[in-house]
């Protein structure tokens, strides 16, 4: 009657109990049960046994079930309709259910029920009434001989003070985010140390801290990806907080969660802070536990949790820059969240579509009459570079969109619309050098076709790839500083809009004087002269500005 939930059970006092509507019964009686209590819960699992036998799992009768929306009949020990259970995790207060007394009944009946509060908070097999056949004398049941959750070897106990970094590289290595914090002063700082104990380096200790969200964890691995790793973990559960260790063995919720091999565990949660420490020896026989004599990657990672039960950590685990030989030499360690192939992939597409193609469709779009009696290998000055720069955009969203499968091994499942949107900029990417070399000829009576088409196609790919930016620094590989990020990008949004603007109404109004015939308004508005000039400064006003934000993002993507 155990959930296998990955933790103990409870031991404290429930707020839950059993109730029947009589206690003597004879064979073929159908007797009400009831299970309540004071606070609600998300599941239970309800039993009747031997009350004599109770080393039994053998279960006795059947039950009726009296709301069939909310309850289940289910199949024990081969005997159907033996126990009754939830359909859902929804919140209950109150169970009843009809027991049906069988014709070989046993003289005494006792009740048992598992209830499940929340995930990780269940006790078990708690014991219910004992009914009698009519006729027998009632007596105390013999002791209980169920094996029970064998409890913590640890007794848990609060921290005196946070942590601090003070001797990070000295005495104790340590591995920080962001590099250089200290728990002691920034809450926001996620924080581990080890520090080696013992005249022969026999045990380890090791102290975690970070936001106190949820949850705060790391991890002993052979490599940098999540898999095969040997993880701790220091878990909020209302006002108190759990620490044990588990296995890892892929992308799933951690294994075998247990507080076996660890010793002098303490904990504290206060100012917005969690806060664990613990003690394990070098070598354990377990052999999920990894010696601590080897080198291995370090992961940090943190996150929410409800009732105790991890969430996916929000964004991607702080993973060391190199193996760390847990018994070696202090040093402090740094580590990165972004995986490089992932860091190059966003800074080659920001290239793409900040800088080289936007610069690129800003010139076809307001620079064709420019530089008039001017060609650069044989072809006009706009053209040239133009076509120069939308074929180096083409190229490194090329590359940069291959990054990714290199990376995964595959297609992510859990990056949303954002791999669909650079599926769609790619694909479009490569359909418009393609049309430009289908082109009809400049006094073609059908190149208004392409003019038309090549534009509408460029101006949907430029709107679609700004949108898979705005997605891209919230993907939790390339996680980017927010709001700051966003408001980066906002920034470019606004900065490019502003620019197309101001020469759309210079175009507007030069058409408009050329309709009129005005000489001297037509002189001033005239390609390329002294308005020509100023169109210079702007285009280079423009390409500063876009480098500008670029290398902003591409500095914090340095940083991650």
């Amino acid at each position: 009657m155990e959930p296998h939930h990955g933790v103990l059970g409870q031991t404290s006092p429930s707020s839950y109990r059993l109730e029947t509507n009589t206690t003597t019964f004879s064979p073929g009686d159908r007797i009400q049960v009831v299970l309540s209590g004071t606070s609600h819960f998300e599941g239970f699992l309800l039993q009747a046994r031997d009350a004599a036998n109770q080393g039994s799992v053998s279960t006795v009768g059947t039950f009726t079930l009296t709301n069939q929306k909310m309850t289940q009949l289910l199949t024990c020990s081969n005997h159907q309709g033996s126990a009754v259970s939830h359909t859902s995790k929804a919140r209950q207060t109150e169970v009843v259910v009809i027991w049906n007394a069988p014709t070989d009944v046993p003289e005494q009946v006792q009740f048992f029920v598992t209830v499940v509060a929340h995930y990780n908070v269940f006790w078990v097999k708690l014991p219910g009434p004992i009914i009698y056949q009519h006729g027998v004398t009632p007596h105390p049941p013999p002791s209980d001989t169920t094996p029970h959750p064998v409890q913590p070897t640890t007794n848990p106990s609060t921290l005196p003070g946070p942590f601090t970094s003070e001797g990070c590289g000295q005495t104790k290595s340590c591995l920080l985010d962001p590099p250089g914090c200290d728990p002691e002063e920034d809450p926001r700082c996620v924080f581990l140390s080890m520090t080696t104990e013992g005249p022969h380096k026999m045990s380890v200790v090791f102290e975690l801290s970070g936001p106190a969200e949820g949850y705060v964890s790391f991890a002993l691995s052979w490599d940098t990806w999540m898999g095969d790793d040997d993880v701790y973990m220091c878990v909020k559960d209302g006002d108190r907080v759990s620490v044990s260790a588990a296995f890892i063995s892929g992308r799933s919720h951690p294994e075998d969660q247990s507080q076996s091999g660890l010793s002098s565990v303490s904990w504290r949660l206060a100012d917005g802070v969690i806060q664990c420490r613990l003690s394990r020896p070098v070598k354990l026989t377990n052999p999920a536990r990894y010696d601590l004599d080897q080198d291995y990657f370090l992961f940090l990672a943190s996150g929410q949790t409800q009732y105790g039960k991890l969430w996916k950590h929000s964004q991607q685990p702080l993973i060391s820059s190199h193996r760390k030989h847990i018994t070696g030499p202090p040093e402090v360690l740094r580590g990165s969240r972004g995986p490089i192939l992932m860091k190059l992939h966003g800074a080659l597409m920001l290239l793409a579509w900040m800088l080289t193609g936007s610069v690129g469709t800003f010139i076809a779009s307001f620079y064709k009459p420019d530089w008039p009696n001017k060609t650069l290998l044989g072809q006009k000055v706009w053209f040239q570079v133009h076509r120069g720069l939308m074929m180096l955009t083409v190229t490194l969203t090329i590359v940069a969109f291959c990054l990714p499968f290199f990376y995964r091994k595959g297609w992510s499942k859990h990056a949303g619309v954002h791999p669909y949107l650079g599926c769609s900029v790619l694909t479009l990417s490569l359909i418009q050098p393609i049309m430009a070399v289908m082109r009809p000829s400049a006094d073609s009576h059908r190149r208004y076709i392409f003019n038309w088409g090549h534009w509408g196609l460029g101006s949907v790919t430029e709107i679609l790839a700004v949108a898979a930016m705005f997605l891209g620094i919230r993907q939790s590989s390339l996680l980017l500083p927010q709001p700051w990020a966003t408001h980066v990008l906002i920034g470019y949004v606004t900065w490019l809009a502003s620019f197309r603007f101001l020469l759309l109404m210079h175009k507007h109004l030069y058409i408009q004087k050329s309709a009129a015939g005005s000489d001297d308004q037509l002189a001033i508005l005239s390609e390329p002269g002294r308005w020509g000039f100023i169109k210079s400064l702007i285009l280079a006003a423009l390409a500063l500005g876009n480098s500008g934000l670029t290398v902003a993002l591409l500095s914090s993507i340095a940083d991650i």
